[in-house]
């Protein structure tokens, strides 16, 4: 039976972590990558694992392939510390592993919670993104400040069930997050000797509502959709603004 470790990433997620790992808690080995969190986040991971590595907060791919170097298991999956992998996928999981004819990489579907009901459409979903992996094919994460991308050559495949995603719970968490997330962006444009000009702040913006309300189909995700829709056009109008600055 193949052998799996499931790698957490986690920064003062104590709200989050109990759930989340409590739904790895049939994996072989659980690393948690922390970056010295303040809270009691810790000590609930310490209930299920007694690998928990302290790094400095570095990119998220650089935290992600230290958990890879660590890892002991033939396979290896990844999830965020707000993500719950459901029964169904557990045992579609421990299906595949055991497969002999099993690709050596699969892409996992990911379901968003928004504030108060799951998103079906406004380019949220489906949302595929490679989770699980053998280790042996020395797959690694590039050193972006976020959307860290996956350097590796193969052919793999997709599976059926879900992540479940419970990525903003109120408002409040949302904005928190928005703050953090466009200065990593305006990081990462700079990275790339790339300068915001006033087109960017004008268009870029509109253009993102435009997409997701309208060809993303945001419109049927009623009112929470509508306001997905706007804050995420927010959210590039942040990531330009900083940038320009």
């Amino acid at each position: 039976m193949g052998k799996i470790s499931a790698i957490v990433i986690t920064y003062n997620e104590q709200q989050n972590i109990d759930e989340c790992l409590q739904s790895l808690s049939w994996a072989d080995e659980i690393i948690v990558i922390d970056s010295y969190s303040t809270d009691n986040t810790i000590n609930i991971a310490k209930k299920y694992t007694g690998k928990i590595i302290e790094v400095d907060n570095s990119s998220f791919g650089h935290k992600k392939n230290i958990g890879i170097e660590q890892s002991t298991g033939e396979w290896i999956l990844w999830i965020d510390a707000d993500e719950r992998i459901t029964e169904t996928l557990k045992n579609e999981i421990i299906a595949v592993i055991n497969k002999e004819n099993s690709f050596d990489a699969y892409y996992i579907n990911r379901k968003s919670f928004f504030i108060n009901k799951f998103i079906n459409h406004s380019g949220w979903f489906p949302d595929y993104t490679l989770r699980l992996f053998k280790k042996s094919i020395n797959l690694k994460f590039n050193d972006a400040e976020v959307h860290e991308k996956i350097e590796y050559n193969g052919k793999p495949g997709k599976l059926k069930n879900l992540i479940l995603h419970y990525t903003d719970y109120d408002f409040e968490h949302y904005i928190s997050k928005l703050n953090s997330y466009t200065t990593h962006s305006a990081v990462e444009l700079a990275k790339k000797n790339k300068k915001s000009g006033i087109a960017d702040l004008i268009f870029r913006p509109v253009f993102t509502f435009l997409k997701m309300y309208f060809v993303k189909l945001g419109f049927l995700d009623g009112y929470t959709g509508l306001i997905l829709c706007i804050l995420s056009s927010y959210h590039v109008f942040f990531k330009y603004a900083k940038n320009s600055s």
